[in-house]
C-alpha cells in the first residue's frame, strides 16, 4: 500500500478553502488513486451541502472545486487512454441552508448542480417526500440531464395530463469515449412508500420481473453493467437486482453505486461484481476503477470470460488539500474557469440568503452520534431537556401535563461550540416538520408509546419500519462497527469504534499546521476510517477513529408532571408529524382507542423555525 505524506512548497503551508471563512485543511498521510480501464467518480446524498463544510478543515471543498476535479481527471484520463464516469446516486435535496433557505426551495441549488458534468444520475427518497419536490425533479433537474437520469422504478404523475409516466428513462446504453466499452446503466431506488402522492415507486423485486427489464437482459450483451441506485449496498435490493441480472449474464462485469445510509462501503457481489457506496453531506468523494473488463467482439456470447476483474476504491475527503495531490496540481492551477464560476454562484447565493447571519453562540459541542445519550455533549439530551419543554407550548393548554415527541432522526448534523448560524437551523434541522397531539391521553397508555417505539417490536407493520425514525447511518450494517468496552467500566450507552458511518468531525482550527518542519508525519485528526470488503484502506486519507454511540429511534420530554409523584391522569401526547403513522399503532398496543382522526395540529410552525428561535434567545452572546 503505498502511502505518501502531501508536500507543497512548505509543508505545512495550507490551501486555501473555496468558500470565504471555511475551515482550512491541512497536512495528512495520503493513499493514491489507482487507476483501471473504466474509472468513476462518485456522489451521494449530498443533501444540498453543495458549499462544503465550512466548520470542518476535512471537509471544507465546495461543488466547485469538485467541477474543477472532474475536469482534472477527465483530462487525466484521455491522456491515459482510459475511460471516466461521473454518477450521483440521489439525495440532493434538504439538508442544507442553500436549498432549504431559499422560496421556492432550490431557487440555486438545481443551477448549481447542474454546472457538473454527470453521467449518470438517478432520484433519492428525499426528492420524493414533498410534492412540489417531486414537480422540481421532473421538471427541472431530469430536462437538466436528460438521457443521463435514469429512473427504473419511479414514475411521476403529470398534473397537466394527469397520466402516470417513467420519471425519466428506464435504463441507458452507451459507449464509453476512449476505450470504446458498451455499457448498460439502470438507476433504481429502494422500496420507498413515504413518497408523495405525484410519485409512484414500484418495489425493485416487482421491477427485475417486469417484461421492459427482462428484455434488456436477453437482447443486450454490453461489456459492463453499471448499476446505479439510491439503495444501500447491504440491502436486499441490491442483491435482487445483482441475482437477476447475474442469471442471465454468467461473467459481465457487474458494478454497483449505492447510497442512502449514508456510509462509505464497498461490497463483493462476486468475483465479476463489485460496488462502492460514498457518505454523505459532500464529505465523500468516491473514486473506483476497474480493469481486465473483455471487451465483447460480435461472436463472443460471454463478456468477460477471458479474463479476471480487478476492482479498486478510494473514498476521498472533499477538501483542496487532496484535491491538489490526487490531480498533481496546486493553489494557482488547479481551479478551472468552470469550477470558479460555480464556487462564485455558492458565495452568492449564500450572501443572497444571509446564511451566515449569526443567531446566537452554542456554549458546547452537541452530538448526533459522537456522546453517549444521554448524556451533557448528546444533541438529543440537550434538546429533550432545553429546548422542546420551551418551545413546545400552547396558551390554551399550558396548564396540561404533555409527553413531546421527535424522531431521533429530525437532527441531522452536530452543533460546533461557537456561532450558531441561519445555515445552521437547516444542517441541524432540515425538515419542514410540525408538531401534532392528541389531548388528553391517560398516562398509563401515553407512557408506553416511546418503549414501544425505540424496542421496534411486532406491534408495527413490515412498512412501518422503525430504522426510518433513526439517524440513516443506524440502517447500515453493524458489521460497520467494533464493540469496544466503555471507559467507565459501565454498560450503559454502549458505543462503538467507527469503522463505516461516521458523524459529524470536531473542527480543528488548524493547530497541526503550525507543527514544526522537524515533524517527519502530521498528527492525524479525526476522521473515517474505513473497513469494507476489500480492506481497510480506502480511505485516501489517514486518520484516527471516532466513537460512535447508538441512540434511540425517537426521544422524549416530560413537561408539567406533578411534582409529588409525577403521575399525571392524562397528558397530551404531543409529536413531531412525522411519527404519526407509528404513534397511532403503539397507541392502540399500548390499550388507547385511537386513530388518525383523533390527532389535531399543535402549531403550525416548524421545528427549524421554533429552534432558531430558542437558541436567539437563550444563546445570544459574543463568539
Amino acid at each position: 500500500m503505498l502511502i505518501t505524506t502531501l508536500l507543497f512548497s512548505a509543508l505545512w503551508r495550507l490551501a486555501r478553502a473555496a468558500q470565504p471563512g471555511a475551515a482550512q485543511p491541512v497536512a495528512a498521510p495520503m493513499r493514491e488513486l489507482s487507476w483501471g480501464q473504466l474509472n468513476f467518480l462518485h456522489t451521494t446524498d449530498s443533501h444540498g451541502w453543495l458549499g462544503g463544510h465550512l466548520q470542518e478543515p476535512q471537509y471544507s471543498a465546495d461543488w466547485g472545486d469538485y467541477v474543477s476535479f472532474a475536469e482534472h481527471m477527465r483530462r487525466k484520463a484521455d491522456e491515459k487512454g482510459v475511460d471516466l464516469i461521473v454518477i450521483d446516486t440521489g439525495d440532493r435535496v434538504e439538508g442544507n441552508g442553500l436549498y432549504d433557505a431559499s422560496s421556492p426551495k432550490g431557487l440555486f441549488t438545481y443551477d448549481i448542480f447542474r454546472e457538473q458534468t454527470i453521467d449518470v444520475l438517478c432520484s433519492g427518497n428525499h426528492e420524493l417526500y414533498k410534492a412540489d419536490a417531486a414537480d422540481r425533479e421532473h421538471n427541472t433537474t431530469v430536462p437538466n440531464f436528460k438521457e443521463n437520469y435514469i429512473a427504473s422504478n419511479l414514475d411521476y404523475l403529470d398534473d397537466n395530463t394527469g397520466v402516470l409516466v417513467p420519471m425519466a428513462q428506464r435504463y441507458r446504453k452507451f459507449r464509453t469515449k476512449n476505450l470504446g466499452l458498451e455499457i448498460v446503466t439502470f438507476g433504481f431506488l429502494f422500496n420507498f412508500d413515504k413518497n408523495a402522492n405525484n410519485t409512484v415507486v414500484q418495489r425493485v423485486e416487482d421491477t427485475i420481473r417486469e417484461e421492459w427489464f427482462q428484455k434488456v437482459l436477453r437482447e443486450e450483451k454490453p461489456d459492463v453493467f453499471v448499476v446505479t441506485g439510491h439503495v444501500g449496498l447491504r440491502m436486499p435490493e441490491s442483491r435482487a437486482i445483482f441475482e437477476a441480472i447475474r442469471k442471465q449474464h454468467w461473467f459481465a462485469p457487474i458494478l454497483f453505486f449505492g447510497g442512502h445510509v449514508h456510509v462509505r462501503d464497498a461490497r463483493r457481489f462476486d468475483d465479476k461484481s463489485y460496488g462502492i457506496a460514498s457518505g454523505r453531506y459532500m464529505e465523500t468523494i468516491g473514486w473506483a476503477s476497474v480493469d481486465g473488463i473483455g471487451k465483447r467482439t460480435e461472436d463472443d456470447e460471454v463478456a468477460g470470460v477471458r479474463g479476471s476483474v480487478s476492482f479498486s476504491r478510494r473514498y476521498i475527503d472533499n477538501n483542496l488539500y487532496g484535491l491538489y495531490h490526487h490531480t498533481g496540481l496546486n493553489e494557482s492551477t488547479f481551479p478551472t474557469p468552470r469550477g470558479q464560476g460555480v464556487s462564485e454562484m455558492i458565495d452568492r447565493a449564500r450572501v443572497s440568503l444571509g446564511l451566515d447571519y449569526k443567531l446566537g453562540c452554542a456554549p458546547r459541542d452537541l452530538w448526533v452520534s459522537r456522546a453517549k445519550y444521554p448524556g451533557e455533549g448528546s444533541m438529543y439530551t440537550w434538546i429533550e431537556n432545553e429546548v422542546l419543554p420551551d418551545v413546545v407550548v400552547r396558551q390554551d393548554r399550558k396548564d396540561k401535563p404533555r409527553l413531546i415527541i421527535t424522531n431521533t432522526g429530525a437532527l441531522r448534523f452536530d452543533i460546533f461550540k461557537g456561532p450558531f448560524t441561519k445555515d445552521n437551523t437547516y444542517l441541524v434541522f432540515p425538515f419542514t416538520s410540525k408538531f401534532r397531539y392528541i389531548p388528553d391521553v391517560p398516562y398509563q397508555v401515553a407512557k408506553k408509546v416511546l418503549p414501544l417505539i425505540n424496542r421496534a417490536g411486532p406491534v408495527f407493520q413490515a412498512s412501518l419500519d422503525t430504522q426510518f425514525l433513526n439517524v440513516p447511518e443506524a440502517m447500515a450494517s453493524k458489521k460497520y462497527f467494533v464493540a469496544t468496552d466503555d471507559e467507565d467500566g459501565s454498560d450503559e450507552g454502549s458505543f462503538f469504534e467507527l469503522k463505516g458511518p461516521e458523524s459529524a468531525q470536531r473542527p480543528l482550527g488548524g493547530v497541526e499546521a503550525e507543527t514544526a518542519m522537524s515533524v517527519p508525519t502530521p498528527q492525524l485528526l479525526a476522521g473515517y476510517t474505513t473497513e469494507d470488503d476489500m480492506g481497510t484502506d480506502g480511505d485516501d486519507t489517514e486518520r484516527s477513529p471516532i466513537k460512535m454511540y447508538a441512540v434511540p429511534n425517537c426521544v422524549q420530554a416530560e413537561v408539567g408532571f406533578p411534582e409529588e409523584d409525577g403521575r399525571p391522569d392524562k397528558v397530551d401526547l404531543v409529536f413531531i408529524d412525522f411519527t404519526q403513522p407509528w404513534i397511532i399503532p403503539a397507541l392502540k398496543f399500548s390499550g388507547g382507542d385511537y386513530s388518525d382522526a383523533d390527532v389535531e395540529q399543535w402549531d403550525h410552525e416548524t421545528l427549524t423555525y421554533k429552534v432558531g428561535e430558542w437558541i436567539r434567545k437563550n444563546w445570544d452572546g459574543d463568539c
